[in-house]
């Protein structure tokens, strides 16, 4: 699996296009006989406002992250300016894209990806005649 994110989204708003900037999720990814595990902090996204797509090889993370601020409070000061979260990945052709789970909880968007059957690793059998 490998990264292969731009930071800059473009929309179609009707005839006109607004670039859209992204800020790119950070990942753990960790492999195991079984598959992999991607960990992306994804913190202000709900389930609503998440996209995962599979586009032949790529996997695509999007989100839009919402600050709740109380109705008699003023916010003065935001350190996420731009609260849209994207990342791109080219998958192995050893991983099976149609068994992909997602979970989300507090921020952390959890990703496993199983390997194909005909990559997992495997006993053979030695027969002595």
């Amino acid at each position: 699996m490998s990264d292969n994110t731009s930071v800059t989204q473009t929309k179609s708003n009707g005839a006109q296009k607004v670039a859209q900037q992204a800020l790119v999720p950070a990942v753990d990814i960790v492999e195991n006989e079984s598959g992999i595990t991607l960990l992306a902090d994804m913190p202000g996204v709900s389930k609503e406002r998440l996209t995962i797509r599979v586009d032949g090889e790529n996997l695509t993370i999007e989100g839009a992250a919402e600050v709740q601020v109380p109705e008699q409070i003023q916010l003065l000061h935001s350190e996420l300016r731009t609260p849209f979260f994207r990342r791109t990945f080219t998958l192995s052709r050893e991983l099976d894209s149609a068994k992909i789970e997602a979970s989300l909880r507090d921020g952390v968007l959890r990703m496993h990806i199983p390997k194909a059957e005909e990559a997992r690793p495997r006993r053979i059998e030695v027969n002595v005649r």
